[in-house]
């Protein structure tokens, strides 16, 4: 990986985090930030599309119900999306593993699991490093300088993220990237710790779909859609688009049922009303 390379994942790691440039978090960290995502883009800059995708999607599975109520980060995804997936993808390529296999899907579950835990720290610098910004600015207010608050409000904050997500990211990318590279490329990938570690890798997007089916499942009965979906899928060889394209035939139809049931219940409602103003 090129230093201009390194530069330009950086640069969106830094975007992608700041709610002034992306204008709020549902475009930075909401979509830019998300693996799938980053993984387009960053398959853009170091020239392989299809290679970064297929090292992305174990992250986003991984990270699929990741949300950050209130402020409360379980991992940065800025830290897996930018600093996981090149790290991950130079891994794979050094060891000469094909990207979509078991190893390569291994791999980048660990790293994302690690690179997530230690962006934890760059989140929380980045908002402490703001809240300085803040007690100048009330300083400031007091002595009746009212020109700081742009600037606390939009200039200062990207100050922070430039040092705590521009130079972080670039240099861990750079320097990073040339050192996996040396050691996948030596290292026995057949010894067992090795096998452990990219087996537990490849078992953590598995906690992920636990997660999101723990969010949205509300009754034990819910999940015979899910088996039923996985079914499909496995039994007929649907593609991504595809079982999304069945799966939304499905939720149109129960949409369908459901109004029709609510209809039917507001009807006879107002059939027994009108009954009983007879009566």
């Amino acid at each position: 990986m090129t230093f201009f390379q390194a530069a330009l994942i950086g640069i969106m790691s830094c975007t992608a985090a700041s709610t002034i440039a992306c204008l709020g978090t549902t475009v930075g960290n909401y979509t830019l930030n998300r693996p799938l995502v980053a993984s387009l883009i960053v398959g853009i800059i170091l020239g392989d599309v299809q290679g970064c995708i297929l090292v992305g999607i174990p992250m986003q599975i991984m990270w699929i119900a990741l949300v950050t109520p209130g402020g409360t980060v379980a991992s940065d995804l800025r830290a897996v999306s930018y600093i996981g997936i090149p790290l991950a993808y130079v891994g794979a390529k050094a060891a000469g593993w094909d990207f979509g296999g078991a190893d390569a899907q291994g791999l980048a579950g660990t790293i994302s699991a690690m690179t997530g835990v230690i962006g934890i720290t760059l989140f929380y610098g980045t908002a402490m490093m703001n809240l300085i910004w803040q007690h100048i600015g009330w300083a400031q207010l007091d002595k009746g300088n009212m020109e700081i608050v742009g600037k606390v409000d939009c200039l200062f904050p990207l100050v922070s993220h430039f040092v705590l997500s521009f130079l972080p990211c670039t240099l861990l990318c750079y320097y990073g990237s040339g050192a996996v590279q040396e050691l996948f490329s030596v290292l026995n990938t057949d010894m067992w710790y090795v096998k452990a570690l990219l087996t537990v890798g490849s078992v953590l997007p598995a906690v992920g779909i636990a997660i999101l089916l723990k969010s949205v499942i509300s009754k034990p009965t819910d999940l015979i859609f899910f088996v039923f979906g996985f079914a499909c899928a496995k039994s007929m060889g649907l593609t991504l688009l595809a079982a999304t394209a069945v799966g939304a035939v499905f939720a149109l139809i129960n949409y369908q049922l459901m109004m029709m049931k609510a209809g039917g219940v507001a009807t006879a409602s107002a059939s027994d009303d009108d009954d009983e103003e007879d009566i």
